[in-house]
């Protein structure tokens, strides 16, 4: 990337968001900080950003309600959670609103570069050909991450994309839970798990139109996603 990367950051804890904002910004990102969700959701109407930190306790608009805006008017960028590691109602509230992931604290630096790093490689990266795909009625376009029927768009998140991308490679056939923790969230962990839960959840409500089509949950083992015909 040539470019710097520009990093929408929402903390109000200003001593953790200097030392956080400090060593982003030594990793060669550009951020933007601000210390409540209003501001926050200014700037991001007025400006251009290539992925959302957003703390969930936050003055003047928390960070779930700072999600929705974002989301009502671009449902790509990569939104991530800081969430307390006891807030595990959160964590699910906050995927259900269309966040990509979550990081709970206390965080190491490395491990949020980290998870940047996942979601703006995919951004940036060049997409194989094999981008189109007929899912039963629907048309799935990866690469500009739209699902489509009779006509009509839905914009799917950078991770919504890569997962139904990934049960559709392995389309009639078990996907192990594993397989997909490791690849598409990094490890294979519990409360990573209730994360995808959420996504397989959403995948099923916007493919529910067609009846050819079952997304099954192969308990303790994984998914399978069975198209007729």
């Amino acid at each position: 990337m040539s470019e710097k990367s520009k990093l929408l950051y929402v903390e109000d804890d200003e001593t953790l968001s200097f030392v956080t904002k400090d060593n982003l910004e030594l990793h060669g990102y550009e951020v933007n900080h601000f210390l409540d969700g209003e501001s926050a959701v200014e700037a991001f109407f007025n400006g251009t950003y290539d992925l959302c930190i957003l703390d969930v306790m936050l003055p003047k608009m928390d960070g779930f309600a700072v999600a929705e805006k974002i989301r009502s008017t671009d449902p790509n960028v990569p939104i991530l959670f800081l969430t307390a590691k006891s807030m595990k109602e959160d964590r699910i509230h906050g995927l259900r609103l269309g966040a990509d992931d979550y990081i709970t604290k206390p965080f190491s630096i490395e491990e949020l570069i980290l998870k940047i790093e996942v979601f703006l490689r995919r951004k940036f990266v060049s997409v194989s050909t094999n981008d189109q795909y007929k899912v039963g009625n629907y048309n799935f376009d990866y690469r500009n991450l739209i699902l489509s029927l009779n006509e009509v768009d839905r914009s799917l998140t950078q991770k919504e994309a890569d997962l139904l991308k990934m049960l559709l490679d392995h389309k009639n056939n078990v996907v192990k839970r594993s397989l997909i923790l490791e690849k598409l969230w990094g490890e294979d962990d519990y409360f990573l798990g209730r994360s995808m839960d959420v996504f397989i959840s959403r995948l099923r409500k916007y493919l529910v139109e067609d009846p050819k089509i079952k997304l099954d949950n192969i308990h303790g083992v994984g998914f399978k996603l069975m198209i007729e015909g």
